[in-house]
């Protein structure tokens, strides 16, 4: 068997995000997106007679899961599922699982994604154009830089870098890929740096942070499966379950709070003196404002600064 790499990762908002779900000892959970395996190693304490499904799509959080936990693994209180959690009811379906307790979601991209240089997902560092978090899959940042037209181009860099020279770095991406194709992130980096004004290149943060963002969300439809995973575990959650969603920048963010408003808000009509049960909202927002990372946790884990977490409860299960 293969050595498993090191799997250095530091889980952001940890006792949050798993204690406001109010863990059943006997309950069904998810965590999503098993990473470092850090929420489903906590959650799997509080775990008696209960079971936990882990899902991630990244081969490399399998292997770390399977060392780390291994105890739990082998007492039969955990399974791990290899797919997209997009693929959530369908896949929970397979274990006759049709109605959960709880779930986790820690959206974006995890730190040893980051780390391992040959991944393609920094900026900072030098290998092939790649950020495919499921390395099984066909398209990869190469094809998207390289292939996708000008116009595709600035649609994301706007769309998810919120980037305001969005044009300025699609041309120069469509000038120098003429040439020759653009191989690798250094390389990357360097043409978007240079399609930015000195006054920008001044600014606090790498200039292509934004960029990189886009091209990796498109690489692999981050928003789109985090809204259709969402949406599902909303409907698998049994009455009282509750949903906890750690996010790391506007995007991820914003589309959260608008599935949590739009399943916490009811239209009463006029006049109506009490609320039947069957019109009250699907869900209830246990915390209005996000929960941050403490002081204490950001002494040490830099990438808690842009992390939110929101939790909502099912109050209704009519449809």
């Amino acid at each position: 068997m293969p050595q498993t790499k090191e799997f250095k990762h530091d889980t952001v908002l940890l006792h949050e995000t798993v204690d406001l779900l109010e863990v059943k000892p006997d309950g069904v959970y998810v965590d999503a997106t098993l990473g470092g395996a850090g929420h489903s190693e906590y959650l799997l304490s509080q775990l008696t007679t209960g079971h936990l499904y882990s899902f991630d799509q990244d081969q490399t959080a399998h292997d770390n899961a399977k060392n780390r936990l291994r105890q739990q693994l082998e007492e039969g209180k955990v399974t791990l599922i290899k797919d997209n959690f997009r693929q959530l009811k369908a896949a929970l379906a397979e274990y006759n699982i049709s109605k959960i307790d709880g779930i986790i979601y820690d959206l974006g991209v995890s730190s040893p994604q980051f780390d391992e240089t040959q991944r393609g997902f920094s900026y900072k560092k030098d290998a092939r154009l790649d950020m495919r978090m499921n390395q099984e899959q066909a398209l990869s940042a190469y094809e998207v830089v390289n292939d996708y037209s000008f116009n595709d181009l600035v649609r994301i860099f706007y769309r998810y870098g919120e980037d305001k020279f969005a044009k300025q770095i699609a041309r120069k991406i469509e000038q120098r890929r003429a040439v020759q194709p653009i191989e690798t992130t250094l390389e990357l980096a360097d043409i978007i740096k240079s399609a930015l004004p000195q006054k920008e290149l001044k600014k606090k943060g790498h200039p292509a942070k934004q960029i990189f963002q886009a091209i990796r969300i498109e690489v692999n439809d981050e928003l789109g499966a985090a809204e259709e995973s969402i949406e599902q575990a909303i409907d698998m959650l049994k009455v009282g379950g509750r949903i906890s969603v750690i996010t790391f920048h506007s995007l991820e963010d914003r589309l959260t709070k608008t599935i949590f408003k739009e399943y916490s808000t009811v239209n009463v009509p006029k006049g109506l003196p009490m609320l039947p049960k069957e019109m009250e909202a699907k869900l209830k927002l246990v915390n209005r404002k996000p929960v941050l990372a403490s002081a204490e946790e950001l002494e040490f884990n830099n990438r808690a600064h842009s992390a939110k977490l929101r939790v909502a409860e099912k109050q209704n299960d009519n449809s």
